[in-house]
């Protein structure tokens, strides 16, 4: 068979056991926190779980620099619990949720904000506000053998030495079981997706030359820098 073109690589994420995890899709949950669900204008609730997704490319290592992305005046950053899917599996029992855990990283949702307000205004999907090239910055990813299940411990983010989002992660509304359960019944989910998991309240703009920086009790801290506009 001959191909018209290479096809695209795939996108390795860093572990802490110097292994290599390919990342398969991207799977992330809105307005986990109700202090976040309130500074978006809407009331928290348990009634189910939503979420939207991302293409794979978007995810780029911690150390890197980020382009501030065309079409914004607003880009904002979320900081979030990443979990890291090693077993596949559809209607997965909430029971049985964390078996299907490889592991756990800190993670960045990089958001087009005022696309992302400018869509939801009119009823139409999020993409251009969230699917953005280099928007789910990813830290390494931890092996549940090394750092167990997370369900309580510090959440923070910084922008040059700035605390701007200060949390936990038992704020969850919906923790680490409820979302892969959630999520399964809508898709079968396979070794490599990343689901990330909400961010807490607190979220704001950056421009070029922030220093963003991640850090969950636990975890190794992710750090990326925001560069000039992106021109290619």
């Amino acid at each position: 068979m001959t191909l018209d073109f290479a096809p695209q690589a795939p996108v390795l994420a860093a572990t802490t056991d110097g292994r290599e995890f390919p990342v398969r899709r991207l799977f992330c949950i809105g307005r986990n926190y109700a202090a976040h669900a309130r500074e978006m204008g809407k009331d928290p609730d348990r009634e189910a779980p939503f979420y939207f997704t991302k293409w794979a490319e978007t995810v780029v290592p911690s150390g890197s620099t980020i382009a501030y992305p065309p079409l914004t005046a607003n880009f904002q950053y979320e900081a979030e619990l990443v979990v890291a899917v090693g077993k596949g599996g559809r209607n997965i029992a909430r029971e049985d949720a964390l078996d299907h855990v490889w592991g756990y990283a800190t993670g960045l949702d990089m958001t087009r904000r005022d696309l992302q307000f400018e869509a939801r205004d009119k009823g139409r999907p999020w993409d251009t506000g969230k699917n953005v090239e280099q928007s789910s910055p990813l830290g390494a990813i931890h092996p549940v053998s090394e750092v167990g299940h997370l369900s309580t411990g510090s959440i923070r983010l910084t922008v040059n030495g700035e605390v701007k989002q200060d949390a936990d992660l038992d704020e969850l509304i919906w923790p680490v079981e409820d979302v892969i359960a959630y999520v399964s019944q809508g898709y079968r989910l396979e070794p490599g997706d990343l689901i990330y998991t909400g961010t807490p309240a607190g979220v704001g703009a950056v421009v070029s030359g922030d220093v963003i920086v991640v850090s969950i009790a636990g975890l190794s801290d992710l750090t990326v820098t925001v560069g000039p506009l992106a021109h290619d």
